[in-house]
C-alpha cells in the first residue's frame, strides 16, 4: 500500500478527443497498465481540485494543455478488500495538441483513431468501454467486471453518464 495516499484514493483521467477524432492515449511504464493504451490520469494532490488535477495530469505526461468540458464516469473498486481506490474520468477538449511524453512514467503517447484503438490488443478495458458507449444520455452501471487479475480488485463498478 502507498502509505502517502492511504486507504482511501482518489484519481483522475481525461478523455480527450482532437478534432479528426483521435484520442490521446498513453502507455504506462509501471503498474497492471505497463505497455496498455491507457488514458492519462494520476492522483489528487493535497489542495488541488479534481478539475486542476486532470489538467495537470494530462500536463505533465502529455504535454498537452486542456480544459474540463464535462464528467463522463466514475471508476470506483476495492483492492484486496481493503483499498478504496476511484476515479473521476472527464472529457477534456485539447487547447494544444503537440505532445511531449513523460519518459519517467510512459513508454509512449499518441494521438490514434478510435478504430485503430479497437483491435489494438494491449488497448485497456475502459478504453474500450468509453469508445464502445454509444449513447451518452444513458448512465451505466457497469457491475461484476473484472479489469484484470493483475490489479488485485475485490470489488469493480463504472458509472458513466
Amino acid at each position: 500500500m502507498n502509505e502517502k495516499r492511504g486507504k482511501v484514493w482518489l484519481g483522475v483521467a481525461a478523455v480527450i478527443v482532437n478534432a479528426e477524432g483521435h484520442w490521446l492515449v498513453v502507455k504506462k511504464r509501471y503498474s497492471g497498465l505497463k505497455g496498455k493504451w491507457s488514458l492519462p490520469a494520476g492522483f489528487v494532490n493535497p489542495g488541488e481540485t479534481v478539475d486542476e488535477a486532470v489538467k495537470r495530469e494530462v500536463l505533465e505526461e502529455t504535454g498537452v494543455v486542456c480544459e474540463v468540458k464535462d464528467l463522463l464516469g466514475i471508476r470506483t473498486g476495492v483492492i484486496e478488500n481493503d483499498i478504496s481506490d476511484n476515479m473521476l474520468i472527464f472529457a477534456c477538449d485539447p487547447l494544444t495538441e503537440v505532445i511531449k511524453i513523460q519518459e519517467k512514467e510512459l513508454l509512449d503517447v499518441q494521438w490514434l483513431a478510435p478504430d485503430k484503438l479497437l483491435k489494438d490488443d494491449a488497448t485497456s478495458m475502459i478504453i474500450r468501454l468509453l469508445i464502445e458507449k454509444k449513447d451518452t444520455q444513458v448512465k451505466t452501471v457497469l457491475e461484476n467486471i473484472q479489469p484484470g487479475n493483475e490489479f488485485g480488485y475485490t470489488s469493480y463498478k463504472i458509472l458513466l453518464y
